[in-house]
């Protein structure tokens, strides 16, 4: 494995339509060489979460870190949040999946839904699609007028800065897959009764808009790729392949930090012999 993070981050010039979603940059090996790579960086991601929660509960750290998972139907966010997120503890750990806007979101700005899903202080926040809908979904179906959604990028923009300045670690990937791939993936949940619930018949009509949200990405990726905030284009035709970027990107962010444990703030050996007498 090589630096993982370094190749998947967005560079101007790069173009959507040109991505090779079956690409696995930074890794050489096959799949039966992702199983055990992915078992030892989930041992290191579980100790690196647990840091981080042990930093806010001991020492009061007020920082997190946020991954935000923004891709079409079938890209394997899922599957990123069970293999990936759920090597490490539950506790430390807030997911949220934004679907269809409520009518009470609906009524309020479209950041007021995401400021109310951020992760507390010490903990991971997991965006199972994110306020970018407001700029992809919105846009390709034309759910507001242009000029509205045009000025959502520079609102998201001081948005993400206000949430690193305050301590929030950002990891933004945007996830691709090839129409192929999504319709062998949307076909299993066709064939296999027990993966029905997770297959919505709208997976088709956005399938046929392809071109349109293609054009909506890149401007996405062009307009919000900051460096405080960057993207990071990860091809997911490989789910094995993206579940160990994903975790890569975690572990870079989490080193960052540059955590240790907390120290004790009691005696340790007069602890010992209050427990030995009790």
């Amino acid at each position: 494995m090589s630096d993982i993070p370094a190749l998947l981050r967005f560079r101007p010039g790069v173009s959507v339509a040109d991505l090779d979603t079956d690409a696995t940059p930074g890794f050489s090996g096959s799949k039966a060489d992702a199983a055990p790579a992915q078992a030892s960086l989930n041992e290191r991601l579980a100790e690196l979460q647990e840091l981080l929660y042990a930093n806010w509960k001991a020492a009061d750290d007020r920082r997190s870190v946020l991954l935000v998972l923004q891709g079409m139907d079938a890209a394997g966010k899922g599957g990123i949040v069970k293999h990936v997120v759920g090597a490490v503890n539950p506790m430390g750990v807030r997911y949220t999946a934004f679907g269809k806007p409520t009518d009470e979101e609906l009524a309020h700005h479209f950041l007021w839904r995401i400021r109310r899903a951020l992760p507390p202080p010490g903990h991971i926040g997991v965006f199972d699609r994110s306020h970018y809908e407001d700029v992809l979904i919105v846009r390709v179906h034309n759910l507001v007028p242009p000029q509205v959604w045009g000025a959502r990028y520079d609102e998201i923009n001081a948005f993400e800065r206000e949430l690193v300045d305050a301590g929030t670690s950002l990891i933004k990937v945007a996830m691709f897959i090839s129409l192929d791939e999504q319709k062998k993936q949307l076909l299993e949940r066709l064939d296999d009764p027990t993966k029905h619930w997770k297959y919505n018949p709208g997976d088709i009509d956005e399938r046929l808009m392809w071109p349109a949200y293609q054009q909506a990405y890149q401007a996405m990726l062009d307009r919000t790729s900051t460096d405080h905030a960057p993207w990071h284009v990860l091809p997911c035709d490989r789910r094995w392949y993206s579940r160990l970027a994903v975790t890569e990107l975690l572990i870079e962010a989490l080193e960052k930090l540059d955590l240790s444990w907390p120290p004790a703030d009691f005696d340790i050996e007069a602890e010992k012999r209050r427990l030995f007498d009790s």
